[in-house]
């Protein structure tokens, strides 16, 4: 099992489309945890010239590597609408390898203590989340809790300002920056 984990695109096609070949090129199934397209009307983040959310419609559409995907603050219907992926809300449950994965963007859970009631409530052994543009890697309990990051530069929250993509296996998590291809965390499953 390959499951390659990304969050918060918000239209920034050219980084999916690094992000699918550099480490989700022979995966089995890729994960979104929203705000996939848009930034709403009040977000001023479109910089650079890799934003074009048209194109990321394209490169998702036309993977060959199905999307599961959860809708974010970010993600209105009319962006919906043109992805032929379904966009589910709030939650997307996935069994994959013997594990129990729920995906939720995290803006209505916003503090650890929320989000470990809900992965309790849902027996999530991995529960991933997005929202905050920053990498996040732990197990709390029998609980391991996955914030990819961000792919845009522009958008990251992290310090040194590095983006992250993950990728799950059967036997561990690993966060890699997407420039670099640097492992910034991983877990043991």
């Amino acid at each position: 099992m390959k499951i390659g984990v990304i969050s918060d695109t918000h239209g920034y096609a050219d980084r999916v489309a690094l992000a699918m070949e550099k480490f989700f090129a022979d995966a089995d199934l890729i994960l979104h945890a929203g705000d996939v397209l848009n930034h709403g009307a009040r977000n001023p983040n479109f910089r650079g010239e890799d934003y074009n959310p048209q194109k990321l419609v394209q490169l998702i559409n036309g993977s060959k590597i199905p999307f599961v995907i959860c809708r974010g603050n970010g993600d209105s219907e009319l962006d919906a609408d043109v992805l032929e992926t379904p966009v589910q809300v709030p939650y997307s449950h996935v069994f994959a390898g013997g594990k129990r994965i729920v995906v939720n963007h995290g803006h209505l859970l916003p503090t650890d203590a929320d989000k470990d009631r809900m992965a309790a409530h849902l027996h999530a052994d991995i529960f991933i989340t997005g929202h905050v543009h920053k990498t996040v890697l732990e197990r709390r309990g029998s609980t391991v809790f996955l914030n990819p990051g961000t792919v845009s530069p522009h958008l990251s929250n992290r310090p040194d300002k590095k983006t992250g993509v993950a990728v799950i296996t059967d036997d561990k998590i690993q966060v890699f920056d997407l420039d670099t291809g640097e492992v910034l965390m991983q877990c043991e499953l």
